[in-house]
């Protein structure tokens, strides 16, 4: 039995969710649920935990519905491994393109850099100390070493003991000195690693795992075979404390550790979001460019079900990782997937459009709306922002009726039309003179800049 963990409830999952994304409450149920699943698991019996596997989820919806913004904060919210990749972007197996165990490899990648700032960070009090060291033998150089002297009555050790009471009290000196900032702009000669690499050969090797991994193994392979060269430089004691502490902790991380981590965490809590899965679904027999769609389908599948992907820090189970996949599905159905596909993604959540009144709430409510960066940014420019409720009205007015004019691009309408009404404050600021220039967005002045161009629905369609 695992040590078991306590972590957030659905409705606590959902709570936490509602500060970044406004709306969407089936999809935050499911998704929540999925988290609270996987947590559930690390507490069942050992004999029946293998056989829980995650119930993966397909998201349907329109853009910028907030279908990536869900999946990007539940992994933030259980400290889970997360990348995002797009569907479209791999081609089956023999064309040119990325291979679908990739997104496996990335994931892993992610996890590994991640742990191994954690561990950097575990260890950095113990690399500042040992840095400081290192500076103050370069600062403060050591007495030579003296020959033992014997006479009638044995060893004379005065004079050696006397340089060494003086070295130990010039060094406490000197940290003193350094820990209070004044030896920052001293200069210092010490030894450092050359960013100059050794030339690696070139070596090409198609296989299913894929070009570029590949040729990323073997950079590591022979960037590892040759030391590293270092070069005598004379450089400021604060760079030197800083370059004596980043190798200090490569040192003491544990790099077998790291990766051992780092495995477990994506086999047990990696989450892969899938967007525009869509875009692969054969709509219907056809040949060309869309022969690879139903071949990525399949290639996909073996991935989501539950494989072993070798990677650089060795093989990984995926029956564990959870799927999100999201798309549109304008021109194709759910239906329109292969069928072991569709099985795989038990959960369908259907993601409503977005209109005026949550518009009205993903401008003003959420921590970094979209108002707050406008004000926050225009502050620093000496220019207060005053958005009044019918001009915040008005925003999300227009945006609703672009985006039932034109393409439905959810809230990105959002970021084109708060652009195109502060772009003459954005680029006229900073004002003359040391006063605040206050300048108030009402509904008056969003029509004033917004008006022409959304009478002319040609015009609309370029601008907005």
């Amino acid at each position: 039995m695992t040590k078991k963990i306590n972590f957030l409830t659905p409705r606590e999952i959902i709570k936490e969710l509602n500060k970044y994304v406004i709306g969407q409450d089936n999809a935050k149920k499911s998704v929540a649920i999925a988290l609270r699943t996987r947590f559930r698991r690390n507490n069942v019996p050992d004999e029946i935990r293998e056989d829980i596997v995650p119930k993966n989820i397909l998201l349907i919806g329109p853009t910028g519905v907030g279908k990536t913004e869900i999946a990007r904060r539940i992994a933030k919210l259980s400290d889970s491994p997360f990348i995002k990749v797009e569907a479209s972007k791999f081609t089956e197996v023999g064309y040119m393109g990325r291979d679908v165990e990739s997104m496996v490899r990335d994931l892993v990648e992610t996890a590994y850099i991640n742990e191994r700032i954690k561990e950097t960070e575990r260890v950095i009090d113990k690399a500042e100390r040992n840095a400081e060291e290192l500076l103050l033998d370069i600062l403060v150089s050591p007495p030579p070493k003296t020959r033992k002297k014997s006479g009638k009555n044995g060893t004379d050790g005065t004079n050696g003991g006397t340089e060494k009471s003086s070295y130990a009290n010039t060094r406490e000196k000197f940290r003193k000195m350094f820990l209070a900032g004044k030896l920052d702009d001293r200069f210092v000669e010490m030894e450092i690693k050359s960013s100059m690499k050794p030339p690696i050969p070139v070596i090409e090797i198609f296989s299913q795992s894929g070009v570029d991994d590949i040729g990323q193994d073997f950079k590591d392979i022979f960037s590892n075979m040759f030391p590293k060269q270092k070069k005598l430089e004379k450089i400021r004691v604060s760079e030197a404390f800083d370059i004596l502490v980043r190798e200090e902790s490569e040192r003491l991380v544990d790099n077998d550790k790291v990766v051992k981590d780092a495995v477990l965490k994506v086999e047990n809590s990696g989450l892969i979001f899938i967007d525009e899965i869509d875009k692969i679904a054969s709509r219907e027999k056809s040949y060309g460019p869309d022969v690879s769609r139903e071949g990525v389908q399949r290639d996909l599948l073996p991935v989501i079900e539950g494989s072993n992907v070798m990677t650089k820090y060795g093989a990984v189970k995926t029956e564990h990782i959870l799927f999100i996949a999201a798309g549109a599905f304008h021109m194709a159905k759910p239906s329109d997937l292969i069928p072991e596909l569709q099985g795989r993604f038990p959960i369908r959540v259907e993601m409503d459009s977005l209109s005026k009144k949550d518009f009205v709430r993903i401008l003003t409510e959420p921590k970094g709306a979209l108002i707050k960066q406008y004000y926050e940014l225009l502050k620093t420019e000496n220019v207060n922002l005053n958005f009044t409720e019918d001009g915040i009205e008005r925003i999300a007015g227009i945006a609703e009726e672009v985006n039932i004019k034109t393409e439905n691009i959810g809230a990105r309408r959002l970021h084109t039309i708060l652009e195109k009404v502060m772009e003459d404050v954005s680029f006229d600021a900073p004002f003359k003179g040391k006063t605040t220039k206050k300048i108030t967005v009402n509904s008056e002045y969003v029509n004033e800049r917004l008006e022409g161009i959304i009478k002319d629905e040609d015009l609309s369609r370029y601008i907005l």
